[in-house]
């Protein structure tokens, strides 16, 4: 074993414990700004229908997650099992959602999938790709939601419909002509400061579009069934997809009060409540950002103790 080697081994255990006590950190300042008797009284009374129904849905969302990763393996054409990228994406995303991309989509899957025996050039081509496969899908979405004018935008908001809509036809224009250019493109790589970016083939881009296109109208219909199908659905989808890019421009992580101000903004004049409202938020974001943190920190610590063993039978295979 070489110096270097030996030097560097406390050196990554103690990144490791400090990794992870900056996780639990973070859990905690998440838990902190969360009215735990408020979420509890909104679940317990809620209707037993909607919550379940929102319970399957969330499972479909995760599932739809971990496909981002099948496709990046497919991609990439690493020979991790599907079982384990499945796996992966699982606790990446729960802790992506929750506590920043950089906990869950960056160090996280770096910490993961190298551990799994993936190289750090095709590990950040998994991540690339979900990243892409995520965001094409809303440009679909929300091209489609904002130009058909589906979202009531109350009088003195500070954007119009007018400009909505016409953000939404800029959108499509994008879509059309990103699937033009991966279906006649001749050049399908480019370098920007070091960094490789391949243009996708146009079955496969049609792919990244269906199922992210897909997975947010199942995070829509989540929100949607929470309020009791109160509002029409097409306006609770546009809300989110609102509430999801203003999240990302404030860099909250989760987006702790955003998705909740900008609800509460827009579902003005519709026939529903602001306590219904924010009880219907409370409830999303136990089942979709807390419970699956809570299950994907635990398969994480399982992860990380079969981690060397499922390495050695990957780099066998």
């Amino acid at each position: 074993m070489s110096r270097s080697h030996r030097l560097w081994k406390p050196v990554k255990k103690a990144m490791t414990w400090l990794f992870f006590i900056a996780v639990i950190v973070l859990l905690v300042i998440y838990a902190r700004k969360v009215d735990w008797s408020e979420v509890l009284d909104t679940i317990v009374n809620y209707n037993r229908t909607a919550v379940l129904a929102s319970v399957a849905l969330v499972i479909v969302s995760y599932l739809t997650y971990g496909v981002y990763d099948l496709i990046g393996r497919a991609s990439c054409g690493h020979k991790l099992e599907k079982r384990q990228v499945m796996l992966v994406s699982f606790i990446c995303y729960a802790f992506n959602l929750t506590l920043s991309t950089w906990v869950g989509g960056v160090a996280m899957r770096y910490r993961l999938y190298s551990r799994l025996g993936l190289s750090s050039s095709t590990i950040t081509r998994i991540f690339t790709l979900s990243i892409a496969t995520n965001w094409l899908g809303y440009v679909l979405v929300s091209g489609i939601v904002f130009s058909a004018d589906m979202v009531k935008i109350p009088a003195g908001w500070f954007i119009g419909s007018g400009t909505l809509r016409a953000i939404g036809i800029g959108l499509l224009l994008f879509v059309v002509i990103y699937l033009l250019l991966c279906a006649f493109s001749r050049r399908r790589r480019w370098s920007i400061r070091g960094h490789r970016l391949a243009l996708p083939s146009l079955r496969m881009a049609l792919v990244q579009f269906t199922v992210s296109s897909a997975n947010w109208l199942v995070m829509g219909a989540i929100i949607w069934l929470l309020l009791m199908q109160k509002v029409d659905f097409p306006q609770v989808l546009g809300v989110l997809l609102i509430s999801s890019i203003a999240g990302v421009i404030i860099h909250i992580p989760a987006g702790i009060g955003v998705l909740e101000a900008v609800f509460l903004a827009l579902l003005r004049g519709e026939p529903v409540g602001h306590g219904t409202i924010i009880a219907a938020l409370l409830a999303y974001r136990l089942l979709y950002f807390i419970a699956p943190l809570l299950l994907a920190l635990v398969l994480y610590l399982w992860l990380e103790s079969r981690a060397k063993s499922l390495k050695a039978k990957n780099q066998a295979a």
